[in-house]
C-alpha cells in the first residue's frame, strides 16, 4: 500500500465503523424485507397480470422501446476505482493467481488488510453531474439510459433501505440512481436501470479460501453470503429463501422508489430458485406499469423468461437473422471492460454504428455502455465516440428510429459471429453488405460502408421475389442533391455522389417497394 493509499484509509476508519457492526438480521426477519415483499403483492393481486407465465405472455413490448432502437448503459461502481482489469476486480481480488489478485496485493497490500470495503471512501463521485451525462446522452443520439443500479459486488448507487452499505450512505453519499432518474427524463430520455444482485450470492465466495476480510464477520452484512458458485449451479447449495426475498424486495423497492421504465437482470437469474421470483416480479412490475400508465420493460438473458414474456437480451453479440420478437444487444463501448479501467481498449463510432444498423434490421435494439471514472467524470474518448455516433444518427435517424424490418434483414459477404461474446470477432463490414428497414411505406437500405463510386443492391432486382413493386425514387440521406439509379434484373443500381454525406455508414430511402413483413 502507498502513502496515498494508507492516509485515505487511516481518516476514513471512522465512516467505515459504523457500517462493521453486527450483521443485520437474516432478511425474513427484517420487517423492512416484510412490508415491501407485502407491496408485491398487493400489486400482484391487483392484476391486471398474474404472477403465471401465461399470463406474463401477454405482455406487449412498449412503442418507446421498439421505436427508440438505441440506448446507453452504464458501469459505475466501486470497480471503478482500482481502475484494472475490468468490473469483476472484487471478484478476481479475492482469486489467487488472478493478475487482479497480483496487482491487488502489490498496490493496496494484503487482502486482510485492504479489502474491496476499504475502495469505499476512495470513490467520491465529486464531480459526477447528472445533468450533464444526461445531455451527453441526448447528444449521443440515444432514447433511453440504464444505469447500473447495483452490480455483482453489492454496493447500490441508490438509496436503498435494506443495507448500509450503500453510496447513498457512503463513499459519495448521493443517491446516484435517483439523480438520474430525474436528469434522463428531463431530457425527454426514458429511464431504465438494472440489477446484478442475483450473482451477489458467490461474487466474494474466494475470499474464503484464505486470509481475507471476506471471512471478518464484521463485514458480513457486505460480502455475504459468499457461498460457493459451484455448489449453487450444481444444486447442491442454492440461494436460500432469505436470500431470495431480500432480492426480490431490492428489486421492488427499485421500482417504486424511480419508476423505471426499464428493468435489465443479468444471466444468473435462470437459476431454478429464480423462477417463481421472476414470475412475482414480472407481475408486480407489469401492473405498476398499467397503474402508471407507462410501458415497461424486462431484459433477460438465455431462457430465464419464455419469449413473449420480457424482451430478450444478448450480451456482447448479435442474431444471425430476424427475430419474430423484439430482442436487444447490450455491448460496451470498450473491447475489455464495461466499467472503467487505465487502459481502455475502445471500439470506433463507425463499427458501433454498424452494430446498431444490423441489429435494428432483425428486430432489435443496442443498449451500448460506458464506464465513468470514480470522480464521476465519463473520458473524453467516450464522449468523442457517443457524439460522433449522434451525428450519424442525425443524418441517418430516419432509418433507425420507428423503423421495422423488412422482408429479409441484408444482403452481402460479411457474416456475423452468431451469440453472446462475439462482438469483435467479425470482419469489417464493406459496401456491399446492405441491411434494410421499413418505415411509413419507405425501404431503407443502408450500406455499411460508404461506396466509392457506384454499389447494387441485389436485393431489388425486378426480378427478386420480396421486391414487389418497380423502385419509383431513391434519395440519399445527408445529401440535398439527386442521385442516379436504374433498376434491372441485376438488381438497383446507384451512382454515388462526389462527395458522401459522412464517413460511416450511408442509408438510401427507396420509394415504390412494398415494405414490411
Amino acid at each position: 500500500m502507498n502513502d496515498r493509499h494508507r492516509a485515505v484509509v487511516l481518516a476514513c476508519a471512522v465512516a467505515l465503523a459504523a457500517a462493521t457492526l453486527a450483521p443485520r438480521r437474516a432478511a425474513a426477519e427484517d420487517p423492512r424485507t416484510q412490508a415491501i415483499l407485502r407491496t408485491v403483492d398487493t400489486a400482484v393481486a391487483a392484476g391486471p397480470f398474474a404472477a403465471a407465465w401465461p399470463s406474463l405472455e401477454r405482455y406487449e413490448v412498449p412503442a418507446w422501446y421498439r421505436d427508440g432502437k438505441f440506448g446507453i448503459f452504464i458501469h459505475w461502481g466501486l470497480y471503478s476505482v482500482p481502475a484494472f482489469g475490468n468490473e469483476w476486480y472484487p471478484r478476481n481480488m479475492y482469486e489467487p493467481g488472478s493478475p487482479e489478485f497480483a496487482h491487488h496485493v502489490a498496490t493496496f497490500g494484503p487482502q486482510s488488510k485492504f479489502g474491496y470495503k476499504d475502495f469505499i471512501p476512495m470513490f467520491r463521485a465529486e464531480r459526477f453531474s447528472a445533468a450533464d451525462w444526461a445531455r451527453l446522452f441526448k447528444e449521443s443520439g440515444a432514447k433511453f439510459v440504464v444505469p447500473v443500479a447495483e452490480h455483482h459486488d453489492g454496493f447500490p448507487m441508490y438509496d436503498c433501505s435494506l443495507t448500509e452499505w450503500s453510496a447513498a450512505k457512503m463513499g459519495p453519499k448521493r443517491d446516484i440512481v435517483g439523480e438520474l432518474s430525474r436528469a434522463v427524463p428531463a431530457e425527454g430520455l426514458v429511464f431504465g436501470l438494472s440489477s446484478h444482485r442475483a450473482e451477489h450470492w458467490w461474487f466474494f465466495d474466494g475470499g474464503n479460501e484464505f486470509d481475507s476480510d471476506v471471512k471478518d464477520p464484521r463485514y458480513a452484512s457486505f460480502y455475504g453470503p459468499a457461498r460457493s458458485q459451484k455448489k449453487a449451479e450444481d444444486k447442491s447449495e442454492p440461494p436460500t429463501k432469505e436470500y431470495m426475498d431480500d432480492w426480490l424486495a431490492r428489486t421492488a423497492e427499485l421500482v417504486d422508489k424511480y419508476h423505471p421504465q426499464l428493468v435489465w437482470f443479468d444471466w444468473w437469474i435462470e437459476q431454478p430458485a429464480f423462477e417463481p421470483y421472476l414470475r412475482r416480479f414480472a407481475a408486480f412490475y407489469y401492473n405498476r406499469g398499467a397503474q402508471w400508465q407507462k410501458g415497461v420493460g424486462i431484459n433477460y438473458k438465455h431462457a430465464s423468461f419464455p419469449a413473449k414474456a420480457a424482451v430478450f437480451d444478448v450480451e456482447r453479440g448479435q442474431l444471425p437473422g430476424i427475430r419474430p420478437e423484439f430482442w436487444q444487444t447490450d455491448t460496451s463501448i470498450s473491447k475489455n471492460s464495461w466499467g472503467y479501467v487505465a487502459k481502455q481498449d475502445y471500439k470506433t463510432a463507425g463499427a458501433i454504428v454498424d452494430d446498431l444498423v444490423d441489429i435494428v434490421s432483425k428486430n432489435g435494439a443496442l443498449l451500448l455502455n460506458i464506464g465513468p471514472r470514480p470522480d464521476g467524470t465519463i473520458p473524453e474518448p467516450e464522449q468523442a465516440i457517443l457524439r460522433e455516433i449522434g451525428r450519424w444518427l442525425k443524418v441517418n435517424g430516419e432509418a433507425v428510429y420507428g423503423t421495422r424490418p423488412w422482408a429479409v434483414y441484408g444482403e452481402g459477404p460479411t457474416e456475423i459471429v452468431e451469440g453472446s461474446f462475439n462482438d469483435t470477432k467479425r470482419q469489417a463490414f464493406t459496401a456491399q453488405d446492405f441491411r434494410f428497414t421499413t418505415r411509413d411505406g419507405v425501404l431503407y437500405a443502408i450500406a455499411l460502408a460508404p461506396p466509392e463510386r457506384s454499389v447494387t443492391v441485389k436485393s431489388l432486382a425486378t426480378s427478386a421475389p420480396h421486391a414487389k413493386g418497380r423502385v419509383r425514387g431513391v434519395r440519399l440521406l445527408g445529401h440535398h442533391g439527386t442521385v442516379e439509379w436504374t433498376q434491372d434484373a441485376g438488381g438497383l443500381n446507384i451512382s454515388m455522389p462526389d462527395r458522401p454525406p459522412g464517413e460511416h455508414a450511408v442509408a438510401f430511402a427507396i420509394s415504390g417497394v412494398v415494405a414490411g413483413r
